[in-house]
Order: C-alpha cells, then sequence, then structure tokens
C-alpha cells in the first residue's frame, strides 16, 4: 500500500533494508528504519521533505479532494451525540459554579445590566449643583454592588477573631500578674514585719543571711500580708476595646484594651505591641487607679459601670499621664472611644448594682436630641457632596488653627458653614454651643461630629484596618505612590461592563482624595477618614460600606 502525505509518495514495503546492526550517529536520530529492529515487517514512514511544504491557496486545493462523498448516517449520529454530551456537561458546570456560590456567564451578564442601569439611573438623580468631584466620588459606591468573596472572607474573619482572643488573652493574664504583684509588693505589711523581725534580739542562722540584705521575690517572700485584693476579686471586671480620638494616624491606631475592676471602681488601660512577627509587649497605657470624668455633663463624677458601653468617650488629663507621647501631651484631654465591650460581663455586673436615673442623664438626652435635629437637617445637604464638603471642611478649619491646639472660637466655626453652604438656624447654633462649652474654645473635631455625626464604630474599624494595612511603616501618613499600587479597581462594576478601565476608576480616586490633602504627595490619617466620612454619608447599609473599602484595599 502506498501513502501519500501532501502528495509526498512512500516508498513500498519491498524496498527497505534490513537492519545492519551498526549504530548509527546521535545526529541522524530517530528515523523509520531503527523501528525494524522491533518489527522488520512493518510499513516505512519517509522523513518529511519540509521543502515541498507551501502556504498556498492552489496546495490547499490540490490536497483536498472534490470528490468527497456526504458523510454517512453513523457519523452524523455521532456528531449530533457529541453535541448534546457538550451542552449537557456546560449545564452541569454552570450549576456546579452556581452551588459554589460563583455566578454563570449569564448570571454576571444579568448582574452587570443591573449594575449599569443603577449607575445611569443614578447619573439621571445627579443634580446640576454637583462638580465633577462628586461625581467621582461618588464611583465609589459602586463597590456596594461588586460581590465580595464571601469564603475568603469568612477564612479571614475567623482568622482575625482567633488573633483577636488571642491578644486579649495575653493582656488580660499581664494585668492580673501586675494588680496582684503590686499589691503584694506595696503593702505596708511587709515593712512592719520586717521592722518587727530586725528588732527582735535572735542570732541569725549562721548559714542564713539576714532578711534586709536577702534579695527578696514575690515567689521567695515568706512574709504573709493581710491584703484582702484576690484573683476572685479582680475577676469581676469588665473589658473593652478603646481607641484614641485623633487626627494623628501614630495614636489613631494604636489598640487599646481597657479594664473596669467593680470592687474598688478602678480602671486601668494597656497596650498591645508586637515588633515584628513574633515580638510582642503588653505596657500599661493608663494605670490602675479611680478616675474621673473631665470633659461634659459628668464632668467630675467618678466613672461607674453605666459610662461603659460601644460609643462612650473616656477622658484623661494628660498632665497627669507622663507616659503619655509628645503628640498627646500637646492637647490637654486625651479622649478615648469605647468601640467594642465584653456584653455578657457588662449584663452580669449589671444586674448586681444599683441602677438610678438621675438630672444628668436627662440632660444628656436633650442634648442628643439636639445633635439630632442639626444633624437631620444638614444629611440633606450632605447626601450628594458629603466627600467633597467634609474633606474640604476638614482641611479649612486645620487652617483656620493658627496655634494648632485644634481649638477654635465661634466666629471661626460661624465663619467655616457659610463658606461651605452648611445651614444651621442661629438658635441650633447657639443651643449646640452652650452643650460643647458655653464659651472659649471648642475642638474642631468635638464641633464636626455634633453637627454632621460619624460613622458607627464597625465602619470606622475597616477605615484604621485599610490605614494600617498602607501604613505599615506607622508613620501616621501614606504616600500617594504607595496608595496608587495598592488600590485595586478590577472588581468595580463600570470596569467589568466595560464601561470604564482600571486606571480610570483609579485616577477618578485618586483626584478626589488629593483635594482632601494640605500635601499633594502624601495622605494623613485625618485626611484618609474624612475622604470616608463624607462617602458614608450616603451609604445606608453597613455591608455595602463594608464592601466599599474590602473590595479595592483586600481587606
Amino acid at each position: 500500500m502506498d501513502l501519500e502525505v501532501k502528495g509526498v509518495a512512500a516508498s513500498p514495503t519491498s524496498q527497505t533494508q534490513p537492519f545492519s546492526g551498526k549504530k548509527k550517529p546521535l545526529h541522524e536520530g530517530w528515523n523509520s528504519k531503527s523501528r525494524l529492529f522491533h518489527d522488520p515487517f512493518l510499513p516505512v514512514v519517509p522523513p518529511l521533505d519540509l521543502g515541498r511544504l507551501v502556504d498556498s491557496d492552489d496546495e490547499e486545493q490540490d490536497t483536498i479532494p472534490e470528490n468527497l462523498s456526504a458523510p454517512t448516517g453513523k457519523y452524523k449520529m455521532k456528531y449530533q451525540q457529541c453535541k448534546t454530551e457538550m451542552i449537557e456537561g456546560h449545564k452541569q458546570y454552570s450549576q456546579r459554579n452556581a452551588e459554589k456560590g460563583t455566578p454563570s456567564i449569564t448570571h454576571q451578564q444579568s448582574l452587570r445590566n443591573k449594575t449599569d442601569n443603577k449607575c445611569v439611573q443614578g447619573e439621571e438623580a445627579i443634580t446640576d449643583d454637583l462638580t465633577s468631584l462628586d461625581r467621582k466620588a461618588l464611583l465609589q459606591q459602586g463597590y456596594a454592588e461588586s460581590p465580595y468573596n464571601a469564603q475568603r472572607s469568612t477564612r479571614k474573619s475567623h482568622a482575625e477573631i482567633v488573633a483577636a482572643e488571642k491578644k486579649k488573652q495575653t493582656v488580660a493574664e499581664q494585668v492580673m500578674i501586675d494588680c496582684l504583684s503590686r499589691a503584694v509588693i506595696s503593702d505596708p505589711d511587709q515593712n512592719l514585719i520586717t521592722e518587727k523581725q530586725e528588732s527582735d534580739c535572735i542570732l541569725p542562722d549562721s548559714k542564713i543571711a539576714p532578711l534586709r540584705f536577702r534579695k527578696r521575690t514575690l515567689h521567695e517572700t515568706k512574709v504573709r500580708t493581710h491584703s484582702t485584693l484576690t484573683e476572685n476579686m479582680l475577676s469581676h471586671k469588665v473589658e473593652f476595646d478603646s481607641r484614641i480620638i485623633s487626627r494623628n494616624g501614630r495614636d489613631a491606631c494604636r489598640e487599646l484594651m481597657g479594664f473596669f475592676f467593680t470592687h474598688d471602681q478602678s480602671l486601668t488601660i494597656y497596650e498591645y505591641r508586637q515588633f515584628g512577627k513574633n515580638r510582642t509587649n503588653v505596657l500599661p497605657f493608663i494605670q490602675k487607679n479611680i478616675y474621673s470624668h473631665q470633659h461634659g455633663r459628668r464632668k467630675g463624677k467618678q466613672y461607674q459601670l453605666d459610662d461603659f458601653y460601644i460609643g462612650a468617650n473616656l477622658t484623661f488629663l494628660t498632665s497627669e499621664h507622663p507616659r503619655l507621647s509628645e503628640s498627646m501631651k500637646e492637647r490637654t484631654l486625651l479622649t478615648l472611644r469605647i468601640t467594642n465591650i465584653d456584653q455578657t460581663a457588662l449584663d452580669f455586673l449589671k444586674t448586681d448594682s444599683v441602677e438610678h436615673e438621675d438630672d444628668i442623664t436627662s440632660q444628656e438626652t436633650k442634648d442628643r436630641l439636639v445633635f439630632k435635629t442639626i444633624q437631620d437637617v444638614l444629611k440633606e445637604q450632605l447626601h450628594k457632596r458629603g466627600v467633597r464638603i467634609l474633606t474640604g471642611l476638614g482641611k479649612y478649619l486645620q487652617q483656620l488653627d493658627k496655634e494648632g491646639n485644634g481649638l477654635l472660637d465661634k466666629a471661626d466655626f460661624k465663619q467655616a458653614l457659610k463658606r461651605f453652604h452648611l445651614e444651621v438656624s442661629e438658635k441650633d447654633f447657639e443651643s449646640l454651643w452652650l452643650i460643647l462649652n458655653g464659651n472659649g474654645k471648642v475642638d474642631y473635631g468635638e464641633f464636626k461630629r455634633a453637627i454632621i455625626g460619624e460613622m458607627n464604630e464597625y465602619r470606622k474599624s475597616f477605615v484604621r484596618k485599610a490605614f494600617m494595612k498602607l501604613d505599615f511603616n506607622k508613620t501616621g501618613s501614606v504616600p500617594i505612590i504607595e496608595i496608587r499600587k495598592c488600590y485595586c479597581a478590577k472588581t468595580h462594576p463600570q470596569v467589568i461592563s466595560g464601561h470604564s478601565t482600571e486606571e480610570e476608576i483609579k485616577s477618578s480616586f485618586l483626584e478626589t482624595l488629593k483635594d482632601a490633602c494640605s500635601k499633594s504627595d502624601e495622605v494623613s490619617y485625618g485626611e484618609f477618614e474624612d475622604y470616608y466620612e463624607g462617602l458614608s454619608l450616603g451609604i445606608v447599609d453597613d455591608k455595602d460600606f463594608v464592601n466599599i473599602l474590602r473590595t479595592p484595599w483586600g481587606i
């Protein structure tokens, strides 16, 4: 039988030569004759002549016969069967992806169409008073519609919870050790018993040195004190997480854990610090003592169990705590915000305490109503312009602060409200001013929180988490170059639908963020927080807001 490949005829088997037994040089390679060593009766396939292979239409027409017969019913049946199997396989694949949470192609297309319609409706709803910066800032809200990887999010959340519990356990153990050690060592009974033993005229054992010459440690001492502080008493406590209210990024991102002890109404706060991957340290931030409010309606009153809840502020005089950083000592007051609390322990301890309603509580309720009235009025004005107004207001108030202490007077605040077209009635403004201070100057951060409000601690925790990821050197500010590197716009709905490119979405974000910065090449924590504070005003659901932070920053 003759074989023909591209017009090249194969030599018949009768022309083959038997194997000679000689080794072929390596450069000749493996050819058809070497296969005769296994079976001399196999037909020989000649070497391919590449010189005769041409890429032309004539050659193609020569090699494909024109008088091909129509395919038989057998092959038609096989083709139809193969086609059916491919369709069924594709359906099963799409079904498996849908069960795993991965949307199919048709489902993805419907999501894109839905997002596109929402974007179009949102653009139509935007009024003419919005600037181009407002429109670019509103593009960030598109991430709320972007589906986040739920499986990856669950793994991350579980790992974060385990790490947080480990930190709390480490800090709690250190607090117990410090409190019990201090109670024993500082007990006056130690000195009294030592003096009594020294006054006794008993000759000391020659093998044992006098007690005053021996180094006494907590575990070696034989002195029994009459201190009533025990581990059981210290266990009646409320643990809480807190943060420093500050525009300084290094201070605002510190990890603080506090403890309130009900047996003596004392309070202590510790800081968890991590150096590298393996080295950690737990240090007291606020020494254990009995403290009182230093600001607000409760000024001068001692801290009680009712003062501890998520969102509560704890104020301290910086002059009483010399270990604070220089940036904190610049202010008269140190304000801490409770971000998380052991609700189970709090409820258990509240059942044993006597709750009472006083005049201060009713006054605070009235103050909150005044704040809410002003915030509701301004919320409509800031609904679409929140990012531009809040970032601009923060930068403007900082410029008015010539002394750098964060305090401004009444005229400065009125001027700022007028400049940014924030309309507050004279009556509401006077009521607000009396609540905040009454006379003198007010911290402009506190003023902003009073008239505009602020996002809840759950949202703010993700803002801090995103900034801490960017500010890995813990300097308090992040270069714009690093933000450009870390920001990811791949999953933005407009990028998925093809209406915008990744670079366009990234440039829009950086342009609106730069407008909030006092320096063109870096972003401070306060400016970063103001940006997302303004964006938070137009987002009702916490999950949507968290998606806006998780998706581009990967947290």
